[in-house]
């Protein structure tokens, strides 16, 4: 069982304005999981993009997230759960004026994400790299 101390946990900036930790991965030694952290100033986010089969969960650990899923819009507050269901366009924004501190979680160690604005496809956590391009459609 792999254990990862905060000390070996890198935080990168992959996004203007959005700093992101993984937690667990293909990268770190997950067999079922992808988990990660990310920091968000106001206005910056996930752009609408999919997940394929996989559920998501997002969760509001400070800050105000204005989500969208499947064309239906939400705010949430600290401690505000989305749950996205399989191959369902969604994304976020920091709707405050404050760093939104979000929690995500994915049933799949490097599952595979299309971004609706490029229709790029792109692994998160790949055992080579926390993002690897892929052929995927």
């Amino acid at each position: 069982m792999p254990i990862v101390s905060a000390s070996d946990q890198t935080v990168e900036e992959w996004r203007p304005g959005v700093r992101t930790r993984l937690l667990a991965s293909a990268a770190t030694g997950a067999e079922s999981l992808c988990i990660f952290e990310q920091w968000s100033e106001p206005g910056r986010g996930a752009p609408t993009h999919t997940h394929f089969e996989v559920e998501e969960m997002i969760l509001v650990v400070d800050g105000r997230a204005e989500v969208w899923i499947d064309g239906e819009t939400s705010v949430l507050e600290r401690g505000g759960t989305a749950l996205v269901p399989p191959s369902a366009p969604h994304g976020f924004r920091n709707a405050g004026a404050e760093t939104l501190h979000t929690l995500t979680a994915l049933p799949d160690a490097a599952p595979p994400v299309r971004y609706e604005d490029s229709g790029e496809v792109m692994t998160i956590g790949a055992a080579d790299g926390a993002h690897r391009r892929g052929a995927r459609r």
